[in-house]
């Protein structure tokens, strides 16, 4: 997928003039949030389950390329097959390679950012191969040829009637009478065309939670269930991964799934919690004849020993954008690429480039509710703020916001000059604003009065405030 996170603000208008998407994003706001507060509140020992799971995540990054090639020798033991990819090609040839070998005309596909990431359906597509996308949200997606807005609920910025007028464009073989008005409606149609491409396909994509190093297993967490007939039914299950999913224990895993779904969507658990490991056995039922992982770097050791490596403590629960300012007014496509939010605007910038995604870092308020809600303690903020710092480093940053910034830091490093300046804007915007108490527009401030009002100062200075409070308590 190419970004086009240059063209946010461009994004960001065309959003905030949708209708239909402020109407999505507005019950998002209110449901995920609630259901992952009430979660936490029935689990006393939240917090302290977050302390553990950062210092896991901290020991697999200390030790990563140990824990890889332990995960990379219990997949051999097991049967099973470790591609070490070191980029989005290098993945996408090895699945295709894998596919080509088995002859195979179609592949069903289980939710993954990571094959987002790397285009892998563009890919197949282009070499013959045709990707079915199984998860609900994702199969609405592909119909539309659209990109998930979101890294749990892909298809969050649509309406019912939206999904409703999609299937009747597609479906076309079904009664056009037929009745689409209600959720149970739309996912029996969707199950019913999608059962049939699970029995006929070849092989099965799915991503991964997490990789266990301890027995070479790999996880999802579904609650539809479609990830298990993708990855038992084919000839083959392909599981693609960046390389810092992976965790040293099952225990381990177990801990970091207690905070998953219940920093996600508020659940106790997922639905359907599968663990995989390697092809079907002789005794086995079911299960695929071949079980390979595709391990992708894609960037990621270039952030490790960075002020960045934080960011690969994350487990993808989306508790950043649930709650964040920004996204909840602009949704997930306006960002630009495959990661949105307070999380993706970190990512992004070590995958991609700060080059070409210098606008994400900036889409933010750093009010810090997506640090005091991540479960991993990432400290999102504060690595936003660094972004920003590369930015302006590479000459990136606008000339305008440089100029700005150079004035602003002219005035903050000499205390005198900046109190006389700000002592007399303000009594001036208090002069001017007296008698109705605000601003329509002003000079300079083009940006936030285009879209709200500007409050006239009242009062003195803060320093006058804080100078005058020392001596009244003297």
């Amino acid at each position: 997928m190419k970004p086009t996170a240059t063209h946010l603000k461009e994004n960001a208008t065309r959003a905030m003039a949708d209708p239909a998407l402020r109407s999505s994003l507005d019950r998002m706001k209110t449901g995920f949030s609630s259901k992952r507060a009430a979660a936490r509140d029935r689990l006393p020992e939240f917090d302290a389950l977050r302390d553990r799971a950062r210092d896991i995540k901290n020991d697999v990054l200390a030790h990563l390329d140990h824990y890889l090639e332990v995960f990379e020798r219990k997949v051999n033991e097991a049967g099973g097959t470790v591609h070490w990819c070191a980029d989005a090609e290098e993945a996408n040839r090895a699945i295709l390679g894998i596919c080509q070998r088995l002859d195979a005309k179609t592949v069903t596909k289980g939710k993954s950012m990571i094959s987002e990431e790397i285009g892998l359906n563009d890919y197949l597509e282009k070499n013959g191969v045709i990707p079915i996308e199984t998860d609900l949200g994702e199969y609405i997606i592909q119909l539309r040829h659209e990109t998930p807005s979101h890294i749990i609920a892909p298809a969050i910025h649509l309406q019912m009637s939206q999904v409703s007028d999609t299937f009747r464009e597609h479906h076309t073989h079904l009664d056009p009478a037929r009745q689409l008005a209600e959720p149970p409606q739309l996912m029996g149609e969707a199950r019913a065309e999608l059962r049939g491409r699970f029995i006929a396909a070849d092989v099965g994509v799915t991503g991964a939670n997490f990789l266990i190093a301890e027995t070479g297993s790999t996880v999802i967490v579904t609650n539809e269930g479609n990830g298990d007939l993708t990855q038992t039914l084919p000839k083959a299950h392909v599981v693609v991964a960046s390389i810092e999913k992976i965790v040293p224990t099952l225990e381990d895993a177990s801990t970091l799934m207690r905070l998953l779904a219940r920093s996600a969507t508020g659940q106790e658990l997922s639905v359907y919690t599968t663990f995989s490991t390697g092809p079907r056995r002789t005794e086995d039922p079911d299960g695929p004849g071949e079980f390979h992982v595709v391990l992708l770097d894609n960037g990621r050791t270039e952030l490790l020993g960075s002020e960045f490596q934080e960011m690969l403590r994350c487990i993808r629960c989306g508790a950043c954008l649930n709650h964040c300012p920004v996204y909840g007014a602009i949704g997930g496509h306006a960002y630009g690429w495959v990661y949105p939010g307070p999380m993706g605007s970190v990512l992004s910038p070590g995958i991609v480039g700060i080059e070409d995604t210098a606008n994400m870092p900036n889409a933010s308020t750093l009010c810090g509710r997506c640090e005091a809600v991540c479960p991993m303690h990432i400290p999102l903020p504060r690595m936003l703020r660094a972004w920003r710092e590369r930015e302006f480093d590479k000459g990136i940053t606008p000339a305008v916001a440089r100029w700005g910034l150079g004035i602003w830091a002219a005035l903050a490093t000499r205390p005198a000059l900046y109190r006389l300046v700000t002592g007399t804007v303000i009594r001036t915007l208090g002069a001017l604003g007296r008698g109705h108490g605000h601003f329509l527009n002003l000079p300079l401030a083009d940006g936030w009065t285009r879209h709200r009002d500007m409050p006239a100062p009242e009062g003195a200075t803060f320093m006058q405030q804080y100078k005058s409070g020392r001596r009244a308590a003297r």
